[in-house]
C-alpha cells in the first residue's frame, strides 16, 4: 500500500471510530435526560394515565427501550434474549408489523412490570447497545447506525410526550403538584403585531439530507407559494383573552363545523388547563398554578381553536410551507426544554419586528393537512410504520416548543397531530395574503 493509500486508510478508519464513538455518547446523553425528567416524580407518578391520549411515564420509558430491543438487539444480536417476553406485547406502541400490542387506553391498568423492573429493563437494553457499538463491524454500523439515531430521535419525542403527559396526570390533583420551580425573567411590553412579507415564488421545500430527518420531511421539492405576510411573533394570552371576551367560543360563524361541535361537546370556553376564578384566569403550569401572564404566548389551544381566533382576526393559519420559508436563514435557538422553564414564555420588545419565537415555546398550528410530499416513499418493514400510516385527518405544526430539545428540532420537522389535541404546547402565529 502507497503513502496516500495509508493515509486514506487511517483517515477513514478515524471517521468510522468517530463515528461510532459519538453515537455511542449521543445515545448515553439523550437515554440519560429521560432519566432526568423523570428526577422530580415519586413512585406513584410513574403510573397514572389520566385520559386515553396520556401514557403513564413508566411506559414511556419502557417504550423507548423496546424500540431499540425491537430494531436493532433482536435483529443484529445472534440468540439476544429480553428480560421478559411479554415486553413486547406491553411496549410496543403501534407497530402492527411486530406484532400483538397492548390496549392503549388502558395502559394505566399495569401496575406490573414496576417502576424498578422497568428501569432494570432500560440498564439491560442500554447495555447491550453500548456492547454492540463498541465491537460491531464496520457493516453493521453502517447498517444498524442509521436506525439507532431513529432509536435516539424517537426517544427525545418521548421524553417531550412524558412531560406533556405529566403535566395532565398532576393537572387533575386538586393539590396542584408542582414539578419545577424555575421562571423565566417577567415582560412587561409585548410590541403589536406587524407582519414580515414575502414575494410569490417557486420555493424549495423539505429535507435535502444533510442532516437527520424522518422519511416523512422527504424528498425535498419544488413548491408555488403566493405572495404572503407571517406575523412577527407569537399570540399571546391577552390576545387570546380578547377572542374569548368578544364572545369567540360562542360565534359559529368563526369556526369550522368540526370545531364548533368539538367546542360544544367539550364544553371548551378557554385553552386546556384554564380556569376562572373570581372574575380573573388563571392556569396550571409544570410549575404550579398561577394567574395568567398576559404576555405570554397562548398555548394548549387546538388546530379549531387557532383557526377560529386567526378568522376572528381577519387573518389566517400559515400554511407550512410558508412557515419553512420563514423560517429561512433563522438561526435556531429559543425557549427550549434545555432552559427548564416547562412552558412558553413572552418575547421582549422586538424594534426591529424581526421574526421571533419560530423555535421553541410552542408547536404551531399551520393551516396545512398532514399528507406527504411529491414522491415520498416510506421506510421498508416496520420502521415505515413510524410516520407514513398517519398521514390522514391529521394538521401540520411547526417549531417545536418548551418541552422539546434543541437538538431535536429542524427547520424542516414536520409534527402533527388531530385538529382537536390541545394537550402538547400547540399556540399559533397569524399569516396573510399580501
Amino acid at each position: 500500500m502507497d503513502t496516500n493509500s495509508e493515509t486514506l486508510a487511517v483517515s477513514e478508519n478515524k471517521r468510522i471510530f468517530d463515528d461510532r464513538n459519538n453515537l455511542i455518547e449521543r445515545f448515553k446523553t439523550v437515554r440519560n435526560f429521560s432519566l432526568s425528567i423523570c428526577k422530580p416524580l415519586k413512585t406513584e407518578d410513574y403510573v397514572i394515565q389520566s385520559m386515553p391520549d396520556v401514557s403513564p411515564t413508566k411506559w414511556h420509558l419502557a417504550h423507548t427501550s423496546w424500540f431499540f430491543e425491537a430494531f436493532i438487539l433482536k435483529n443484529a444480536i445472534k440468540n439476544y434474549k429480553s428480560l421478559h417476553p411479554q415486553y413486547s406485547y406491553l411496549f410496543n406502541s403501534y407497530y402492527v408489523q411486530i406484532g400483538e400490542r397492548f390496549t392503549r387506553a388502558i395502559r394505566g391498568l399495569l401496575s406490573r412490570p414496576t417502576v424498578e423492573e422497568v428501569y432494570i429493563y432500560r440498564n439491560y437494553v442500554d447495555e447491550n447497545i453500548i456492547n454492540f457499538l463498541q465491537n460491531c463491524t464496520e457493516n453493521e454500523l453502517n447498517e444498524y447506525g442509521p436506525i439507532i439515531e431513529i432509536g435516539i430521535n424517537h426517544e427525545q419525542q418521548h421524553q417531550e410526550l412524558m412531560l406533556t403527559d405529566i403535566k395532565h396526570v398532576f393537572s387533575v390533583n386538586p393539590l396542584h403538584p408542582v414539578y419545577a420551580d424555575k421562571y423565566p425573567p417577567m415582560v412587561n411590553y409585548v410590541s403589536e403585531l406587524s407582519f414580515k412579507k414575502y414575494p410569490e415564488n417557486i420555493y424549495k421545500i423539505g429535507n435535502d439530507g444533510s442532516e437527520f430527518g424522518y422519511d416523512n420531511e422527504f424528498p425535498k421539492h419544488k413548491e408555488y407559494l403566493n405572495s404572503f405576510g407571517i406575523a412577527h411573533r407569537l399570540i399571546t394570552n391577552s390576545e387570546f383573552i380578547n377572542f374569548i371576551d368578544d364572545g369567540g367560543y360562542k360565534k359559529s360563524e368563526l369556526w369550522l363545523s368540526d370545531g364548533f361541535a368539538s367546542a360544544e361537546k367539550n364544553e371548551w370556553q378557554a385553552p386546556l388547563y384554564w380556569e376562572k376564578v373570581e372574575g380573573e384566569w388563571w392556569n396550571f403550569k409544570l410549575t404550579g398554578y398561577h394567574k395568567v401572564d398576559l404576555n405570554e404566548p397562548v398555548c394548549h389551544i387546538s388546530y379549531y381553536e387557532a383557526d377560529a381566533f386567526a378568522r376572528w382576526t381577519g387573518y389566517r393559519l400559515p400554511t407550512e410551507g410558508e412557515w419553512e420559508v420563514a423560517a429561512g436563514d433563522i438561526v435556531i435557538g429559543g425557549n427550549f426544554v434545555e432552559n427548564e422553564y416547562f412552558h412558553p414564555v413572552a418575547v421582549s420588545e422586538n424594534r426591529n419586528k424581526q421574526l421571533a419565537q419560530m423555535f421553541g415555546d410552542v408547536w404551531e398550528w399551520t393551516m396545512s393537512p398532514y399528507v406527504p410530499y411529491p414522491g415520498f416513499k416510506t421506510l421498508p418493514g416496520a420502521l415505515g410504520e413510524y410516520n407514513g400510516k398517519f398521514m390522514s385527518n391529521q394538521i401540520v405544526l411547526r417549531g417545536g416548543s418548551c418541552a422539546t430539545s434543541v437538538t431535536h428540532i429542524r427547520k424542516t420537522y414536520r409534527n402533527f397531530f388531530y385538529p382537536q389535541n390541545r394537550w402538547q404546547f400547540m399556540g399559533l402565529r397569524l399569516a396573510k395574503d399580501e
